[in-house]
């Protein structure tokens, strides 16, 4: 056995769930160096009283502190629309932890920038990130490697990181009966999401484990996060293989017309493109999340578009 495959075997995955926005949060580590990573770390929300704590994020900070792990770093898979992210509070846990995500980053912080009309001093460049992650290149944590995969579709900066034979795919993927993520935020592309799953995600060895960013436990089922290219292949109920772009693309746009749009929506985007940073206190020692009015409406085709009203 080579050496490069003993590395995988030692390679553990410890999943977290919160319920109350059915997202997965990972911890990737090796038992035996205590290399460690974290992805889609999760900050608590709730919206009517506008409260946030840190039960989720304390869960993962807690396993990290109990087994004597090294963190070396928090990969973000994109900017989420559904929650806010727990970066910062591990990253005050853990100081020497970085903080990566896709590189397409940036085009996700323009278009938000202007929706939400973030302060003249809020840059779009990726710089609030510790790390701009490109596609293809192999990064190095300690005993850990990984690669970036770009899975754009969901939003156009989405990525999927590849450890071992283990892929994690953030709201690219789902489990195979519950099919793949939306495509009708700012930037998103049902025809880029195809592409990405057939032409990148499909061609990876059908043994090679998928990792989903959420469930949502279609008919009550029991929760589930793993599955392998085989399965999703064979019983994605949204894409198999096999199933025409124009079909699929026609189908997802009319699926998502339907849909409402994500409970934590403007109060997690905001936050995400900051890298998980709550606003600046005001003078009155409170900070302020932005909410728009109206700034959404289903056009024809059921992608969302700028209204200004």
């Amino acid at each position: 056995m080579a050496w490069t495959d003993l590395k995988e075997l030692l390679m553990d995955i410890k999943p977290f769930y919160d319920a109350r926005t059915n997202t997965l949060t990972y911890l990737v580590y090796d038992p035996e160096t205590r290399d460690a990573v974290v992805i889609d770390p999760v900050l608590d929300y709730e919206p009517a009283s506008s409260r946030i704590w840190t039960e989720s994020a304390d869960e993962v900070i807690d396993f990290v502190r109990a087994n004597e792990l090294q963190l070396h770093l928090i990969l973000e898979t994109h900017a989420h629309a559904d929650h806010l992210s727990g970066a910062q509070h591990l990253k005050a846990a853990f100081p020497a932890a970085k903080l990566g995500i896709g590189a397409r980053i940036t085009a996700v912080q323009t278009m938000f920038k202007g929706i939400f009309d973030l302060p003249e001093d809020f840059q779009t460049d990726g710089r609030q990130f510790d790390l701009l992650l490109q596609e293809g290149e192999a990064y190095t944590v300690g005993s850990l490697t990984f690669e970036t995969i770009f899975t754009p579709g969901h939003t156009p900066a989405c990525a999927t990181y590849k450890f071992g034979d283990a892929i994690f795919t953030g709201d690219t993927l789902f489990m195979p009966d519950q099919g793949t993520g939306r495509c009708d935020f700012p930037g998103g592309s049902a025809d880029d999401l195809y592409n990405s799953i057939v032409n990148k995600l499909y061609t990876l060895p059908d043994d090679t484990r998928v990792f989903v960013g959420h469930d949502y436990q279609p008919g009550g089922r029991d929760l589930k996060w793993e599955a392998s290219i085989a399965d999703q292949k064979a019983h994605n109920v949204q894409l198999p293989a096999g199933r025409s772009r124009p079909e699929f693309v026609i189908w997802r746009s009319r699926r998502d017309a339907s849909l409402n749009a994500p409970r934590l929506l403007f109060q997690s985007v905001q936050i995400n493109v900051d890298a998980g940073r709550l606003p600046v206190a005001h003078a009155n020692e409170i900070r302020y999340l932005r909410i728009p009015i109206n700034v959404f409406r289903p056009d024809g085709d059921g992608d969302l578009e700028l209204n200004k009203v």
